[in-house]
């Protein structure tokens, strides 16, 4: 390829995404990864890209509301570019409301949602109609929000690098020599490499686990029970997750999927018996400011970070891409001051 205009290290959600905003906007890009595409926590099943609640509004909420607007119009690039699906969908999402008190609370966020949400997306009370694809509610009252979309991560990462490839960038497995501008998306390994040199943690690895099941449900919404993702998804199969994990004795899945499960089946009575057709287990990069990290390595010229999307990776990295590109690229600072690596420091 011409000379490299870009290098970005780690092939995940934030590393591609953040690659092919670059060769968007025609510059030479090369990513490297050294162990697989979507190696780490971007490779598991889940994909809910869902927002944060419409209140107590602040600059991250908004920045993801700005990324979950413009993921339709995002992601139909990647395929048009690629010629692959990304699975993709503004699907939605429904939540059982627990009592009268919760549905109080529901009906006064639908307010702020109104004006938040810009008029794009509803957040709304509705009551439970007895379909076989809603979870149990014990107030007979739903949450349901049209903001709310799922992607398969899978299909997702390997159209990003189809995509990045039709404009001529390079993935190379295995390592290779870096040139231009350097960013570093390479998960816990990263905040690993940045706390040691900065000399003070800026955060850590979460791990998490998730399963899929064989189920047909690819046009509903998605769920969200007690904390409990349940994504119906473009191939037939609906995901369940996830656990959150800040100590544990080895990386791999275990017995706790069967908790989510069964779980799963008491929230949405008609996944009883579907068939588990993946265990997934990986380590999440979390920073210590809870949000994305972004923005130069401190002390480190042309060194860059798009690192720490914890849980939010997916949905965060529209937004994500396009800002990093605006500033490794033209020099354009649009980094939330919370993002910014010194917010860790």
């Amino acid at each position: 390829m011409a000379s490299v205009d870009v290098t970005v290290r780690g092939a995940g959600i934030f590393g591609l995404s953040v690659a092919w905003a670059c060769a968007r906007r025609g510059a030479q890009v090369r990513v490297i990864e050294t162990v697989g595409i979507g190696a780490g926590s971007s490779g598991g099943v889940v994909g809910a890209l869902s927002p944060h609640v419409p209140e107590a509004w602040n600059p991250k909420k908004a920045f993801q509301l700005e990324s979950l607007l413009m993921a339709a119009g995002w992601w139909d690039a990647v395929e048009a570019a690629s010629g692959l699906a990304s699975g993709y969908g503004r699907v939605g999402r429904l939540q059982p409301l627990a009592d009268d008190r919760a549905v109080e609370a529901a009906r006064r966020r639908g307010l702020e949602a109104a004006g938040l949400w810009q008029g794009q997306a509803e957040w709304r009370v509705v009551p439970v109609t007895g379909a076989a694809w809603e979870p149990v509610s014990p107030s007979g009252w739903l949450v349901e929000d049209t903001l709310s979309a799922r992607i398969l991560p899978r299909m997702a990462l390997e159209a990003l690098v189809a995509a990045l490839r039709s404009k001529g960038g390079e993935v190379v497995l295995g390592e290779a020599d870096e040139a231009g501008v350097v960013v570093h998306a390479t998960g816990v390994p990263g905040l690993e490499a940045l706390s040691e040199a900065l000399g003070k943690r800026v955060g850590s690895g979460v791990k998490g686990q998730a399963l899929s099941l064989r189920y047909e449900a690819r046009q509903a919404a998605q769920l969200f029970v007690d904390g409990l993702h349940i994504v119906p998804h473009a191939d037939g199969t609906v995901a369940v997750g996830s656990t959150s994990e800040t100590s544990w004795t080895h990386d791999g899945p275990d017995g706790q999927l069967d908790g989510l499960l069964e779980r799963a089946v008491a929230a949405v009575p008609v996944l009883q018996g579907a068939e588990v057709v993946a265990r997934w287990a990986g380590v999440r990069p979390r920073a210590a400011s809870r949000a994305p990290m972004l923005g130069a390595w401190p002390g480190r010229d042309g060194h860059f970070i798009a690192n720490g999307g914890f849980k939010i990776g997916f949905g965060m990295a529209p937004k994500v891409a396009e800002v990093m590109a605006d500033l490794v690229l033209e020099g354009r600072d649009a980094i939330p001051d919370g993002f910014r690596v010194e917010a860790t420091l």
